[in-house]
């Protein structure tokens, strides 16, 4: 909720001059990590690499992924 606006708001707390849904519009017209790695290098690219057993996957799931809890 703080990331992407609608509860403290992470821009004001990084001292940032951007608007305060700044993060919300970036993960609403990219996405994701999951969306954009599927969209870019994933199973239906050129690239076929699989998100599934690799260290590309979230630490939970055995890969090297980890994101911090935002406080």
């Amino acid at each position: 909720k703080r990331l992407v606006g609608t509860e403290g708001g992470m821009c004001r707390l990084l001292s940032l001059r951007l608007r305060e849904d700044c993060f919300y519009r970036f993960i609403k017209a990219v996405g994701n990590y999951g969306e954009s790695y599927e969209r870019h290098v994933g199973e239906n690219t050129i690239l076929r690499l699989k998100r599934d057993g690799s260290p590309n996957q979230l630490w939970s799931k055995g890969g090297i992924l980890y994101a911090p809890p935002l406080r």
